[in-house]
């Protein structure tokens, strides 16, 4: 059945494959972006398509319109982009899920909310379940964001026991892939510029620090199975890759993909960086059905293949300088 669905932060890394992804099952799509870390060119293969809107809206303002669903993905997911105005993340995060819900609210739409991991902070608990309630620390400079989330977690259960709202939460974890921005700051994306250039890769800290990194398209069926599952399923959810690595070991794989010459450096660790990240998704996988399919190594070659063909077109028209 064809829906009328909302996407806010439509134009982002994971809003774009998500649109991609609604559209081509038939769906009308809402786009909603204000392109503070969005880009056009993510979802310009869409414009024409007569189902799909594109909107620039900062969801800390109201939006109107008559929807089925709603996808909350609004808000900087790198420490870069959302330390640079950290009041602007709060209230991304927070007025955003506020107007999201007074919309679902309004229009009876069912509603997603796009979390996170660093919900549970630098964990004491490893792996981490949804039942843990994180180590957060609510005044260092990742809090804007990790507090944001969880505040934004809490109205949407608020607004499920006290206005009946259909509301579902996904925790993510580390999600990587083609169309990443290239300067987020991201390990990941990081990396594969680095290595592309021939550049040090940089690791901050030992490298004994671990991530589970979820390659895209895993990422966006859990999104999709989460909202058409059972309305009694309101999570949270994790969505992630269970498997982990330290980052010392990603950048010997990226390093060994690209056929770098490239050799690793070690910088401070910044304050607040989680030593441990792992998700179980014994959730995922009961009340989904759900759990990733591509393996790091697929995954990464993927996602070089898109940065070294960006760098490739950036050189070619003097945007970029080769090395």
């Amino acid at each position: 059945m064809k829906k009328k669905i909302l996407v806010t932060g439509g134009a982002g890394f994971l809003g774009s494959h998500l649109c991609e992804r609604l559209i081509d099952e038939g769906h009308e799509v809402i786009c909603l972006d204000n392109y503070f870390t969005g880009n056009k060119n993510n979802i310009v293969h869409l414009i024409d398509n007569t189902y799909f809107e594109l909107v620039r809206h900062d969801v800390t303002l109201p939006y109107f319109a008559e929807v089925d669903e709603i996808y909350n993905l609004a808000c900087p997911a790198s420490p870069i982009h959302y330390q640079h105005d950290p009041i602007k993340t709060v209230k991304t995060s927070v007025l955003g899920a506020i107007n999201m819900l007074g919309l679902a609210k309004r229009v009876g739409a069912k509603i997603l909310q796009a979390s996170t991991s660093e919900v549970y902070g630098d964990p004491k608990v490893h792996p981490q379940s949804e039942t843990y309630w994180g180590n957060v620390n609510p005044i260092g400079p990742r809090a804007c964001y990790d507090e944001g989330k969880r505040c934004a977690e809490t109205l949407f259960m608020n607004y499920r026991e006290q206005h009946a709202i259909n509301v579902k939460i996904m925790r993510i974890f580390n999600t990587y892939g083609p169309r990443m921005d290239m300067n987020d700051g991201r390990v990941v994306s990081n990396f594969i510029i680095q290595a592309l250039r021939g550049d040090d890769i940089t690791v901050y800290g030992d490298g004994n620090q671990t991530r589970s990194f979820c390659y895209v398209d895993d990422n966006i069926e859990g999104m999709v199975r989460l909202m058409e599952s059972e309305n009694h399923i309101t999570g949270p959810v994790n969505i992630g890759n269970p498997v982990e690595f330290t980052i010392g070991e990603l950048a010997r794989l990226v390093i060994s993909l690209t056929n770098s010459k490239s050799q690793i450096i070690h910088m401070p660790q910044p304050t607040d960086d989680p030593m441990q990240r792992q998700p179980v998704i014994s959730e995922a996988k009961l009340q989904l059905d759900w759990e990733p399919t591509v393996v790091l190594e697929e995954g990464l070659k993927k996602t070089i293949a898109y940065f070294d063909s960006l760098l490739s077109d950036r050189v070619s028209t003097g945007l970029y300088q080769a090395s």
